[in-house]
């Protein structure tokens, strides 16, 4: 993998962030791989990250978590994520009266505290009130049987705690992100260099218990399928990028998640961005990124096209004409994959909508 240029401005020993795109390049070791290979692949990619400090007078995780968990209606708050409350974002802990920092990964499952590395990683930190964060404590995630509403302060959270099982349940809309979170962290880190080696259960530990497990598997598995990636969770992932220089793989790409855990297992993991292998043949594909319409001009032979989207749905699959194509795009920006089939190629492009 290339490794990517420092992304921050420091003055003082002050950082911002400036604009990093992903390179495409960027998971071409993961591309044709399988199984614990595939699994083996991502770990590479993702792992020797820029650690920041817990809390420091220079850049640290609030700072990096005002800018990750922004809220988009008032750039001076944060997004709570258990509540979806919208608080200042300057105050930080403020005595408790503020906000704090949920690991996600709940620390005492390895027992990693705040040091940093899995306990500075902020691809699973977020922020929260401090009356949920010790409602939640390390509880594993499922789905509520015997179920009590999470109350933060007078607010009503859509959260829940199980009255009999150590288990808790975020709300319908952040339970996909908990999901991706909880699988990054079983991927980047795997035990090497004194790190924890954290994998993923289906058992419910006991709030004692400092095992490096967390699940509950299926459930994670059911609110990754159910509650897919939006506009928000890629920007965060694009701006952590910025700070550690690497990247949720389960954002960028969410089928990888069948790959290793679900229903794909030992299915071969093809890298839509890859272009290792086809020629584009005399294809023009332009403009990119599009507006509207899409062209594609010089079809000399018969071809088919499917466009892709980052949750791996087929937005549209036609057959080219000889020529000149018009292709109308969706309206939802972003990216998405145009994959070209003729007899003798398999092309992939990325296109970006705007």
């Amino acid at each position: 993998m290339k490794k990517i240029l420092l992304h921050l401005l420091c003055i003082g020993g002050i950082c911002s962030q400036a604009i990093a795109q992903m390179p495409d390049d960027y998971y071409d070791e993961a591309h044709g791989k399988s199984g614990s290979q595939l699994k083996n692949a991502l770990y590479n990619i993702i792992k020797d990250h820029i650690e920041f400090p817990y809390s420091a007078s220079t850049t640290d995780t609030w700072d990096i978590l005002k800018e990750t968990d922004k809220d988009p209606n008032n750039s001076e708050n944060v997004i709570l994520i258990y509540s979806g409350r919208s608080v200042n974002g300057d105050q930080e802990y403020n005595g408790g009266s503020g906000w704090t920092r949920e690991h996600v990964w709940a620390k005492s499952r390895g027992d990693f505290g705040t040091s940093r590395g899995a306990g500075t990683d902020v691809h699973h930190l977020r922020p929260l009130d401090q009356s949920v964060n010790s409602t939640r404590s390390n509880r594993a995630f499922d789905d509520c049987e015997t179920c009590s509403e999470v109350i933060d302060g007078t607010f009503n959270t859509g959260s829940f705690t199980d009255g009999i099982n150590w288990t808790f349940e975020p709300r319908s809309d952040v339970k996909g992100d908990v999901a991706r979170m909880i699988f990054y962290m079983a991927t980047r880190y795997e035990g090497d260099e004194g790190e924890p080696d954290l994998e993923l259960t289906q058992s419910i530990l006991g709030q004692s218990n400092k095992e490096p497990f967390h699940g509950t598997l299926d459930a994670l598995l059911d609110w990754h399928r159910n509650d897919p990636v939006n506009e928000w969770e890629r920007d965060r992932n694009d701006v952590i990028f910025n700070y550690q220089e690497n990247r949720n793989p389960y954002i960028d790409f969410p089928e990888l998640v069948e790959h290793i855990w679900g229903n794909k297992i030992g299915d071969t993991w093809l890298n839509p961005l890859s272009n290792e292998e086809f020629e584009l043949e005399n294809f023009a594909i332009y403009p990119n990124p599009a507006s509207n319409v899409l062209y594609i001009d010089n079809v000399d032979k018969a071809t088919s096209i499917e466009l892709i989207d980052l949750a791996g749905r087929r937005i549209l699959s036609q057959e080219l004409k000889l020529g000149k194509n018009i292709i109308s795009l969706p309206k939802e920006k972003g990216m998405y994959v145009l994959n070209i089939k003729t007899k003798n190629s398999n092309i992939s492009r990325k296109i970006i909508k705007m």
